[in-house]
């Protein structure tokens, strides 16, 4: 028992060792992280039969990822991207939603120094469910959501592989579902252009080498 720790910890060691010498993104390497950041926007919903209206949106997100370098300068990986804000329309209360996406991202980096800027895509989905009062009647609202996004950043490493980093970035998300009005189905599509800021940290790590 004593061995298989003694073992374990060596491994997970050689897994989280920082890397001393050369590029941080280098083919071969991990990247994880996390970034958090804040954003407003507004939306445009359209209401079946109905006319269309313009909500103003609060959110704030974290996004944990982990990703790895398949080539130099250009990681792929997954990420989580955990959403909560707030809706604002216009004669109506505020209303609050968490959504929570999984998808793929890939980031290209252009070293120079001990600084990089990059280049980020990432695409995302999910579901989100939630409770709403439809003319005096409880429904449970099932949202089907596709989200893209795509923009710069720039960060900073230091001599123990953690990366500082701000990133700007477009993002388009749409979101559909259906509500039962009066007896009659009627779906409800909302699209969101969103420019958003995150910062984040990461720290950069070598593989297990033969």
């Amino acid at each position: 028992m004593k061995f298989e720790k003694i073992l374990s910890s060596f491994v997970l060691s050689v897994m989280l060792i920082p890397i001393a010498q050369g590029q941080f993104t280098d083919r071969g390497r991990f990247m994880l992280g996390s970034a958090v950041g804040f954003a407003t926007n507004s939306s445009k919903t359209s209401l079946a039969n109905a006319a269309e209206s313009e909500p103003k949106n609060t959110q704030w997100n974290i996004s944990p990822s982990i990703g790895y370098f398949l080539f130099n300068n250009l990681t792929l990986g997954i990420g989580l991207d955990y959403t909560s804000s707030s809706e604002t329309r216009a004669g109506e209360d505020k209303t609050k939603d968490a959504d929570l996406l999984f998808g793929p991202f890939a980031r290209y980096y252009f070293p120079f120094g001990d600084k990089a800027i990059f280049l980020q895509s990432n695409f995302g989905f999910g579901n989100s469910a939630d409770n709403l009062t439809v003319d005096g009647a409880k429904q449970n609202i099932n949202t089907n959501i596709l989200a893209v996004g795509v923009g710069p950043g720039f960060t900073i490493f230091s001599n123990d592989g953690i990366g500082i980093e701000a990133l700007v970035k477009y993002n388009y998300a749409r979101s559909k579902f259906d509500i039962d009005l009066a007896g009659v189905k009627t779906t409800t599509t909302t699209k969101t252009n969103q420019i958003a800021l995150s910062l984040g940290i990461q720290v950069y790590f070598a593989g297990l080498k033969r």
